[in-house]
């Protein structure tokens, strides 16, 4: 495989949705700062395609939509079900992410402090938090009762990609314009 055959397999590889011709030519002409003729893009694309129909990939590269675009084959649409049904069965619920977000701006948080924001009983959703791992028992608060406090862990930052929880959005990043209509500034 060539230079300009492996830029084409890396521009195809990384397209959210099927590129053609005149896009990987639009890209290719500016990485290398020179026109890159269509018969060799091309020629390119028939390269990849044979390097990826052989059997030993579990993938290959299609002309659909318009464009390329790399798609399993069909012999692995089995695995492909089994891992997509799993994988919706960890999705998380509308008040299991309300219950994580305020466990994650508020901890160390109890339970009832969870519920009275939220303004329903959050045993449930905590159960499932903890049943998933992104949430863990970090203690007994030093209260009447010593009720058990409420954190996230390093399985919650993983699950939403952050390192920290400074990365999470800050309550200004959702802070909305005040209404604006009937004011003048004349």
């Amino acid at each position: 495989m060539d230079f300009l055959s492996n830029h084409v397999e890396a521009l195809v590889f990384c397209s959210p949705k099927p590129i053609n011709e005149k896009d990987l030519q639009s890209c290719l002409k500016e990485m290398f700062e020179a026109d890159v003729p269509i018969e060799d893009i091309e020629s390119s694309l028939k390269k990849v395609k044979e390097k990826f129909d052989d059997e030993q990939y579990s993938f290959s590269l299609v002309k659909s939509g318009g464009g390329y675009q790399f798609l399993t084959k069909p012999a692995y649409q089995t695995s492909i079900s089994i891992l997509l049904k799993q994988q919706s069965k960890k999705r998380l619920s509308t008040s299991s992410l309300e219950t994580l977000a305020i466990i994650a701006y508020k901890q160390p948080v109890t339970k009832s402090e969870v519920e009275q924001i939220r303004g329903v009983n959050c045993d449930y959703a905590i159960q499932k938090l903890l049943d998933k791992e992104l949430v863990e028992i970090q203690g007994k608060a030093d209260t009447v009762g010593r009720p058990i406090i409420y954190g996230t862990n390093r399985k919650f930052m993983d699950y939403f990609g952050i390192n920290d929880l400074k990365e999470l959005p800050t309550p200004k990043d959702f802070a909305m314009e005040d209404n604006t209509i009937g004011d003048s500034n004349d």
